[in-house]
């Protein structure tokens, strides 16, 4: 069965720009149905010569989005799931994580993060200031090196072998407690398996330091992490693993409201 044409598809089809929003519907037209579709379907309904739709195709299957059949004809990969499911996880994640926020900002009075990581580095999606005069600064949508940050060993420790390859291969010595050898990378992320929670010593800019815990998703994956963050007059290392058991206990909170069972 043929699926039905979408007035955005007629827009797009007749846009005198090219192939970025006749890409996009493409998708969408190869998602909308059940079975993967041929050439001559596809360009029926994009209203386009057969021979635009392969090019399209071609530049769309080199970039993983569309891989063809055994049969010639074409489908979406998992890419656009994926793709959804992470902007779908961040949504949720918000939601799920606002009150353990603001208990463990009202028990600390510091500055509580939540992030996400993003390749290598750490994305900043929420965040409650500290109502102290001297704190962190540090705003949603704001990013930084991940393994320099609490949040960031927090959900590397769970990353996979690659993204720890990148990790090691760019690390450079910007405070004197930042670490660089591979051996003590993987011996920190031990370490955080083991315990529970990451800390930051001032690896980042040495004036800054945090204690964080990961947050798990139904699936066991660690998709974020929560974090409280001060100035390092005011939160020396024993004040982190006095902070540590309420970060770890807000985290697992949030990873509940995620289906998280473990």
């Amino acid at each position: 069965m043929n699926p039905p044409r979408t007035e955005a598809q007629d827009e797009v089809a007749s846009a005198p720009s090219g192939s970025l929003p006749k890409g996009l519907a493409l998708l969408e037209l190869l998602s909308s149905d059940d079975a993967p579709l041929g050439i001559t379907t596809l360009a029926r309904h994009m209203d386009m010569p057969k021979s635009g739709v392969h090019r399209l195709l071609q530049v769309m299957r080199g970039l993983d989005w569309v891989r063809q059949t055994p049969t010639g004809e074409y489908e979406c990969t998992l890419k656009i799931w994926e793709l959804g499911q992470r902007v779908a996880n961040r949504i949720d994640l918000r939601g799920a994580a606002t009150a353990a926020m603001r208990e463990l900002a009202e028990q600390t009075r510091e500055t509580v993060l939540l992030s996400i990581l993003d390749g290598v580095e750490v994305l900043y999606i929420d965040v409650i200031d500290s109502p102290q005069p001297v704190r962190a600064h540090t705003r949603p949508g704001d990013r930084a090196p991940a393994f320099y940050m609490a949040t960031g060993k927090a959900m590397l420790a769970y990353a996979p072998i690659d993204i720890i390859d990148r990790i090691v291969g760019s690390l450079e010595k910007l405070t004197p407690q930042t670490l660089t050898m591979r051996e003590a990378v993987e011996h920190e992320f031990e370490r955080v398996r083991r315990k529970g929670y990451a800390i930051n010593r001032g690896e980042w800019s040495g004036g800054a330091h945090g204690v964080a815990a990961p947050i798990f998703n139904s699936r066991g994956e660690a998709v974020a992490a929560i974090s409280v963050g001060a100035p390092g007059e005011r939160m020396p290392e024993a004040m982190m693993r006095n902070l540590a058991p309420i970060v770890m206990q807000a985290a697992k909170r949030v990873s509940r409201e995620l289906g998280h069972t473990g």
